[in-house]
């Protein structure tokens, strides 16, 4: 199968990437980086998720987050914001707040389901169709998460046909889009194929995208193999932010500068500008007091005073 044309990134480094940090951020600061990806051409950027504070203190403050970027982001023609709601309180604060696109997760593994949201596959998927019930009531797209696609840290690998069946729930309930996780980033190409492979055998593979941690290295090699079989939307986070606190030992989402610039290398077009990606990572990266996870902006970073330096008179020196 060709490659495709073009490809379509999703942001989750406001969302899935910060909540999974060990330190939190102001909103002023997601604010401020949503901004800059903004700048380097993403129109799909995770703003929050509306969960319980007490659980994810990091996201405490996205109904902050997203009223401030729907307010300043009125121009931006086209641009997103998902904010994930795991259920019907999470799902009115969020509209309460301006949500136009909402996201929910499931898992494609029973014990990883229990110890994330405490309820069976089965049952969380009845709690997730109030949720996208209400969405369809007010016209919100939903999208649909399915976690351990490839394995998960309580069974194990785990068998394609159960990633379809969530997939094809979801898809079923209502969700435009379903989002495949490598959770624990076990995933390889010979894994990974497979499981896409049987998803779209139930799921259109135009509605399905990519999710990748980079725990094993592996991120990189498996959008690669996805594109191989038509994939052409993938999660990934700026700076490779993230992990997952129900996977021990899980490193972050595959880095949205890696992600580019392996479609740049194979002429793929996805509508974002590294330099100013770069301006974003490094943005974030030294709220953070770290260097990128990305191999690809310490390198870029390394080496392109000159461009920063462009692209941030060019910007007003922000």
């Amino acid at each position: 199968m060709a490659l495709p044309g073009r490809v379509k990134v999703v942001e989750v480094g406001p969302r899935d990437g910060l909540q999974n940090e060990g330190q939190t951020v102001s909103a002023a600061v997601k604010v401020g980086l949503i901004e800059h990806l903004l700048d380097a051409g993403l129109s799909v950027i995770e703003a929050g998720s509306f969960v319980s504070p007490q659980w994810v203190p990091q996201m405490a403050d996205s109904g902050e987050v997203l009223r401030t970027v729907l307010g300043r982001s009125r121009g931006r023609r086209g641009a997103s914001f998902p904010v994930l709601t795991p259920n019907l309180r999470g799902f009115d604060a969020a509209v309460e707040a301006g949500a136009r696109d909402v996201a929910i997760f499931a898992a494609a593994s029973e014990s990883f389901s229990q110890r994330n949201i405490n309820c069976s596959v089965s049952e969380s998927l009845k709690r997730f169709a109030a949720v996208v019930d209400s969405a369809s009531a007010l016209e919100i797209p939903v999208r649909g998460y399915v976690s351990c696609a490839i394995a998960c840290p309580y069974e194990g690998r785990i068998a394609p046909q159960k990633v379809a069946d969530v997939a094809l729930r979801l898809f079923e309930m209502g969700c435009h889009e379903i989002s495949l996780g490598d959770t624990i980033g076990m995933g390889t190409p010979a894994t990974v194929q497979p499981m896409i492979e049987a998803c779209a055998a139930v799921v259109p593979l135009d509605r399905l995208a990519g999710h990748f941690h980079d725990t094993f290295g592996m991120a990189i090699a498996n959008v690669y193999a996805s594109l191989e079989v038509g994939m052409a939307v993938f999660d990934s986070s700026i700076s490779g932010l993230g992990g997952c606190p129900y996977a021990t030992g899980a490193s972050g989402n595959v880095a949205t500068e890696d992600v580019l610039f392996l479609l740049q290398g194979l002429g793929i077009e996805s509508g974002i500008d590294m330099a100013a990606l770069l301006l974003a990572s490094e943005y974030i990266s030294q709220h953070l007091a770290r260097q990128p996870a990305s191999k690809v902006a310490r390198a870029l970073l390394a080496r392109s005073g000159g461009i920063m330096s462009t692209v941030l008179a060019a910007r007003g020196g922000r």
